[in-house]
């Protein structure tokens, strides 16, 4: 499981963070800037983990813009680095009010 002190720690030096080529056009296209990403590691909540990934464990993170808009974004985390996987704004119809929780999907 991933600890938000350890990206924390490794975030410090912003050498070890690396953004993948399609997380790069998830935040152009989606207007989210990388100083957001930066603010969401230091100050950002881990809202689910994904431990089995491909090639590192990794995490969802839910950080508020100063404007109070919500924003997620996936990273991993790995030999001393964190990768940057995507990001986006959640959407009210896919997480409850709390951004924090998925809606059930009724079937």
């Amino acid at each position: 499981m991933i600890d938000i002190k350890d990206l924390q720690a490794i975030a410090a030096d912003r050498k070890n963070i690396e953004v993948t080529t399609h997380a790069i056009l998830q935040l152009k296209a989606r207007k989210i800037k990388l100083t957001d990403i930066y603010a969401g590691i230091e100050n950002g909540e881990i809202i689910e983990q994904y431990p089995d990934d491909k090639y590192y464990p990794s995490c969802l993170i839910l950080y508020f813009r100063v404007n109070g808009e919500p924003v997620h974004f996936v990273c991993s985390m790995g030999n001393n680095k964190i990768y940057i996987i995507t990001a986006y704004n959640p959407d009210l119809g896919r997480w409850e009010n709390d951004f924090k929780t998925r809606k059930k999907v009724s079937q």
